[in-house]
């Protein structure tokens, strides 16, 4: 199996400060959230044939990141695909990396948390509040844990999370949503 090769954080701040080109294939809102100062956003799930013709026009050696590297890892097959003739990396580590060894990240924290960290954070607030519900109060709470559980299964399998649907109308999330 042919993959793109890595770059440490080091070699891809020296190659993006000889003219490479950072692709970030995060989702948009984890890119207003926080990126690599002069990356281009390129959602692998959204990819579009503008989106590719942008990519591949760029004269550009090509260096690919997410936020830890898995990601790029899961993707690095379709990435190959659509690498210039210069040639294409991936960031070792991803933006983690690159934070920690202190490179510098543009942050945007007005924006809100990507909309899987808030399902993450509201279905396990929603299962500790329910468990502990169950053994205090009644043990029918146990059964919106399972629930919970039951949907964010449904989410894996499917690609369907209902509950980030619903999170996208709430008011802070008004700026990811499409519709404006």
């Amino acid at each position: 199996m042919a993959t793109l090769p890595y770059l440490s954080v080091l070699d891809a701040w020296q190659r993006q400060a000889d003219g490479a080109l950072m692709a970030d294939i995060r989702q948009a809102d984890e890119y207003q959230r926080e990126h690599i100062p002069q990356s281009l956003l390129y959602p692998l799930a959204e990819r579009t044939a503008e989106h590719k013709g942008l990519m591949l026009s760029e004269n550009k050696t090509i260096i690919f990141y997410c936020l830890s590297g898995a990601r790029c890892d899961l993707y690095a097959e379709q990435l190959k695909a659509l690498a210039p003739p210069q040639g294409a990396f991936l960031l070792e580590g991803g933006l983690s990396a690159w934070k920690k060894a202190g490179f510098p990240v543009k942050e945007d924290r007005s924006q809100p948390l990507p909309v899987m960290r808030q399902v993450q954070i509201v279905a396990g607030g929603l299962t500790v509040t329910s468990v502990a519900l169950g053994y205090v109060l009644h043990p029918a709470f146990f059964g919106v844990a399972g629930f919970i559980g039951a949907g964010l299964v449904f989410a894996g399998i499917s690609g369907f999370c209902g509950m980030a649907k619903l999170l996208m109308f709430m008011r802070w999330n008004k700026s990811l949503r499409r519709d404006g």
